[in-house]
C-alpha cells in the first residue's frame, strides 16, 4: 500500500464538477490575467480573513518581496526572522536589499522565540517576519509589543497557516501585512503557483497593487520598478471553488492530528507536535521529532514501506552556503533540523491509514531498541 505525504485526489474528486465548470467558463471568457475572476476571489478571501485589502500575486515568495517593499523596507535595513523555515522567507528579505537577521526558535512551537527577537533588535532593524510554521501561530502578542516599542513593520509569513488564528484573529491580519502561498500543497492550494498579500492599510495596498503590475497604477504609466506578479484567472477560479470548504478541511486536518496523537502517544523516542493554547493549529504538516539520531533511519524505513515523509527543514537557514557565517550557533534550530519528520496528512485521511503509519513507526523504533 502506497501512502503519499499528501493526497489531493479526495478534494479534487469531490469538487470536480465545480472545478471543471469554473475552468471552462474562464477559458471561454478569454481573460486569463487578473480581471473579474481574480477580483471576485480577492473579495471573497478578504471577507473570509477579515481584512480590508487582498491582492493576488504570482507566488508566496512574491507576496513576501512585494509585502516588504510595500511597507518601505529596503537596502540598509535589517529584518529579524526565524532560521527554521523555508528559504523564501529569508530570500525575500535579501531580494529587497535588506539583511535577514536569524534568531532561534521556541522549543515547543518551532516558531520565533520572542525573547531572542528582543535581543536581536538594533538601530538598523526595520522589520520582523514571524513564520507560522506547519500551521501553528507564532506567539504574536509579545512580537507585536516589540514591534510597537521599536517601530518595526511586521510581515506575517502565513504560507503554511491559511485559516489558522491567534486569540481568535485570523493569521495574516495581525501584523502590517500578511503573506500567503497557494502552492498546491498548502491548506488552500491552487493547481499551480499563486500568492496573496493582505493588509488593512490603504497606502500599503496601493503600493502592492502597483508593484505586482510593473510598478504601474495605470497601464504604461510606470512609477516605480516593480514585478510581473499577477495572479492568473484560472488559479483564482480554482481557489474560489475551494474556499468555502476550508473550515471543513481544517477540521479534517485537526481530527487527523488528534488521531496521530492517540496512535503515537507514549511512543519512545518520539515527541508529538505541541499545540499552543493561544491559537488554532491548522496542521499544514503533522511534524514529529525523532530523538537519539534515529530520524534519518526512520525516514528511510517508512519510505521503503511505501509511506511518504518529508523533512521540513534539514538545514537551518543560517547554515546554508548563501548565509553561512552570518549568525552564531542557534542551538534549537540546529538540533531540530536533525530530528523533525513530517508524516502523511490530509483532511480526508482515514484513521485506518494512519494506523498503518503509526504501526510502521513503532515497528521500526521497537526493532532499534532491541538491537
Amino acid at each position: 500500500m502506497k501512502i503519499p505525504i499528501l493526497d489531493l485526489r479526495p478534494e479534487t474528486d469531490e469538487l470536480w464538477a465545480k472545478l471543471t465548470a469554473g475552468i471552462g467558463e474562464t477559458l471561454r471568457s478569454g481573460q486569463f490575467i487578473l480581471g473579474p475572476k481574480v477580483a471576485t476571489f480577492e473579495k471573497e478571501v478578504a471577507a473570509y480573513l477579515g481584512t480590508k485589502h487582498a491582492i493576488g500575486v504570482n507566488s508566496g515568495t512574491d507576496a513576501l518581496v512585494i509585502g516588504l517593499r510595500a511597507v518601505g523596507i529596503g537596502p540598509g535595513d535589517e529584518v529579524i526572522t526565524s532560521a527554521f523555515t523555508f528559504f523564501a522567507t529569508a530570500e525575500a528579505i535579501s531580494l529587497v536589499g535588506a539583511t535577514p537577521v536569524f534568531v532561534d526558535i521556541d522549543p515547543q512551537t518551532f516558531n520565533l522565540d520572542p525573547k531572542q527577537v528582543a535581543q536581536a533588535v538594533t538601530p538598523r532593524t526595520k522589520g520582523l517576519i514571524p513564520v507560522h510554521l506547519y500551521g501553528q501561530a507564532a506567539d504574536m502578542e509579545p512580537l507585536m509589543d516589540l514591534a510597537k516599542k521599536h517601530h518595526l513593520k511586521v510581515i506575517e509569513d502565513t504560507a503554511q497557516a491559511f485559516g489558522g488564528d491567534f486569540q481568535g484573529k485570523k493569521l495574516g491580519t495581525i501584523g502590517h501585512v500578511g503573506c500567503f502561498s497557494f502552492y498546491p500543497t498548502k491548506i488552500l492550494g491552487g493547481y499551480g503557483d499563486g500568492g496573496l498579500i493582505i493588509t488593512n492599510d490603504d497606502e500599503v495596498a496601493e503600493v502592492a497593487r502597483s508593484l505586482r503590475a510593473h510598478g504601474a497604477k495605470k497601464n504604461y504609466y510606470n512609477e516605480m520598478i516593480g514585478y510581473n506578479s499577477r495572479l492568473d484567472a484560472l488559479q483564482a477560479v480554482i481557489l474560489s471553488v475551494k474556499l468555502p470548504y476550508i473550515e471543513e478541511w481544517i477540521s479534517g486536518r485537526r481530527q487527523a492530528a488528534r488521531n496521530y496523537n492517540d496512535l503515537l502517544k507514549d511512543t519512545p523516542e518520539i515527541v508529538l507536535p505541541y499545540e499552543a493554547s493561544y491559537g488554532k493549529h491548522v496542521y499544514n504538516q503533522y511534524t514529529i521529532r525523532v530523538l537519539n539520531g534515529k530520524r534519518d533511519r526512520l525516514c528511510h524505513q517508512l519510505q521503503a514501506a511505501g509511506i511518504g515523509t518529508m523533512i521540513y527543514y534539514p538545514v537551518p537557514l543560517h547554515k546554508l552556503p548563501v548565509y553561512a557565517g552570518t549568525t552564531p550557533s542557534l542551538k534549537v534550530a540546529e538540533q531540530y533540523a536533525g530530528e523533525v519528520l513530517s508524516l502523511p496528512i490530509w483532511p480526508q485521511m482515514e484513521k485506518d491509514t494512519q494506523q498503518i503509519v503509526a504501526e510502521k513507526i513503532k515497528e521500526f523504533l521497537s526493532a532499534e531498541c532491541s538491537v
